[in-house]
This record gives structure tokens, sequence and C-alpha cells, in this order.
């Protein structure tokens, strides 16, 4: 499943292990130790955000500065309430659509440390009981509500299990696989490009660029202000990576890497996409241009906080954004591919 370049059989590895670790937006510590674990594997030091953000960095061997970014936080909710029935309400973290995580396995994250299995159903779940009102009902947080997997019948028995307000909800992510080549699963977005940028680091360390790159991982993109600080203060260039949306109306597709020339946060610099493009013909890949009107990156984030460099947004074509989604291992590989032949270029 290997090319040269970027080794995809060790992206797999780490992207399932990453998808299987709960990191909602607020609750993304277990997968940045999972990272800092790796990195020390790999003989790479790194460094931790009082935000709780992590950077590292692989020195080329000239001049210049490319910090490539991405994040580790995905959707996910917090108990907003217990009710009287013992069911619990939510609160969503990030942007989604109910109707996408009805009947979705999660996890609640309880203040003691446990985890407590559940599903998200809606109130008038059964067919059998509420027939077209089932059918007619609006998917939304007020008709929303986690069954616990516990024998509970009422909110006292919930409290007793030490759930209570604030605590965190990870939606299960249900990674596979397939034969063919498809990644399916929750949080595709945006742990794809993380496990591609550990790939990416373990191929710099065998054959060094000659411009330095700096590996940025927010923790809260996905509720707007991930990146808005701590992008090296020597960054010349930044370029975010995050998955590309594959819809009706778009170029991008589940088998290449897409460069993102707007989105929603308005145009990405012309000039360092230009450079991109150049690369990607160097390394013979079919790169796709697109532009999402509902979109926003950890790249937006840091201009409106102020960063004084061109910013780009790169990423693997993925279907289903904010669902169930699916990629393919041809898109992580000519992501990780046009990472590395932008920073090798002469």
């Amino acid at each position: 499943m290997s090319a040269p370049g970027l080794n995809l059989e060790y992206t797999l590895d780490v992207l399932v292990r990453l998808l299987d670790t709960p990191s909602p937006t607020g609750f993304t510590d277990r997968a940045v130790t999972l990272l800092e674990s790796e990195l020390r594997a790999l003989g790479v030091p790194s460094r931790r955000t009082r935000k709780g953000a992590l950077t590292w960095e692989v020195p080329g061997t000239g001049a210049g500065h490319v910090t490539f970014s991405g994040h580790v936080d995905t959707l996910g909710a917090m108990v907003k309430g217990v009710k009287d029935s013992g069911r619990l309400r939510l609160w969503g973290l990030g942007g989604y659509d109910w109707a996408t995580v009805e009947g979705e396995d999660v996890r609640v994250h309880t203040q003691a440390g446990r985890e407590l299995t559940g599903t998200v159903v809606n109130v008038r779940q059964s067919t059998h009981v509420h027939g077209a009102a089932l059918r007619d009902l609006k998917r939304e947080a007020a008709v929303m509500e986690v069954r616990l997997d516990e024998p509970v019948f009422g909110a006292r028995d919930v409290q007793a299990l030490g759930v209570g307000v604030g605590d965190f909800v990870s939606f299960d992510a249900r990674p596979r696989v397939t034969g063919s080549g498809y990644v399916k699963a929750r949080h595709l977005d945006n742990k794809a490009a993380v496990a591609v940028f550990l790939a990416v680091t373990r191929d710099l360390l065998a054959r060094p660029a000659g411009i330095t790159a700096a590996f940025h991982i927010t923790t809260y993109e996905e509720v707007g202000h991930g990146a808005a600080t701590g992008i090296p203060a020597h960054t010349d260039e930044l370029i975010a990576v995050d998955m590309a949306a594959v819809g009706d109306g778009q170029t991008s597709s589940e088998h290449h890497v897409t460069l993102c020339v707007a989105d929603g946060g308005g145009p990405y610099d012309h000039a360092l996409g230009n450079r991109l493009r150049a690369a990607g013909r160097t390394a013979g890949l079919d790169l796709r241009v697109d532009i999402y009107p509902f979109y926003a990156s950890d790249g937006t984030a840091a201009w409106r906080a102020g960063g004084d460099y061109p910013v780009a947004l790169i990423g693997p074509g993925v279907d289903a954004s904010h669902a169930y989604e699916r990629t393919h291992t041809d898109a992580l590989r000519a992501t990780g591919d046009l990472m590395l032949a932008y920073l090798q270029r002469d």
C-alpha cells in the first residue's frame, strides 16, 4: 500500500488509533498525548501551548520556514441537563445538523473519569408509537437526547452515576478501512490531516527538505478560534491542512488533494496558492481547486487574530463532511506528497 514518499501503512495505523481516541472540542488531552507519544517514538521533541495545542518542527537544510496547521478537536457535545426521565439533554460542539448524529453511539465522560455509553435518540424515536409525527419532527437540540446504557429510571439515578451538566459527550468514530482503500469514520475532519503530518514528519527525518517545516495541531478549530494563537513566531508561510468537502458543484474528490482558494472567510493568498499549484505539477499530482461557501479554517482564525504571513488551505477530499465521513488512501497519499513536494522544491 506504500509508495515512495508518504508511508500509507504508517499513516493508516496512526489515523485509526487517533480516530478511536475521543477528542471533542475542549476535551482533547488524550489525543494530544497520543501524538506526543508518537513523536517521542520518532525522536522529535514537541511543545504544548498553554491553550493545549501541540507544535513540533523538523529543521531544513536551508532558509525558510513553513508551518502546517491542522486540528485534532472534533465535533461532539456536552451534557446540558438531566431530564426527569433519566435521558440527557445535549449542547452541541461544532457545526453539524442534529440529523447526522441521530442513532449514533456515544460516550459520556464524567468528572470522576468514568465513561458511560449511550445512544443519541429523539423524543419520538419509535415509529410504532408516534407514526407520522416521527417523520415530521425537525431534528434540533430541543428534541434530541442521550439514552444511557444503564438501568436509570429518573434524574437521581443518573446523578448517582456521576453524570452532570458540563460532562463531555463524544460520538463514536467507527473507523473502517476497506479492501479497496476507502477510510470511513466520523472525525476524518481533521484527524486525517494530523495522521498525514506524522507520516510527513517521518519522511522528512529520512530525507531532510531545504525548508524548515513546523506542524501546529490546534484544539479549538471546530468552534472557530483554534489557530488564533500559537503559530510559531518565525513562520514565513502558513498552510492549513483540513478536509476538502466533496459534493455536488464541487471539484473536490475522495481520491485527490484539493487547494481551496476561498471559503466563507474570503480568498486565501493567491501567490502561495500558485506556488502550491506549481509544486503539485512538479510532483505529477492532479491537484483539484475548489471554493467552499460554508467553511472556515484555522488559517482564517490565524489571519483574524493578526497573523502576518500568507495563508493557503489544502486537504484530502472527504465525502459527507460533519457526518459519517469517507475518504480514500489516494487522497491521503496525495496530500502528503503535495506537502513534501512543496518543502523539497528548489
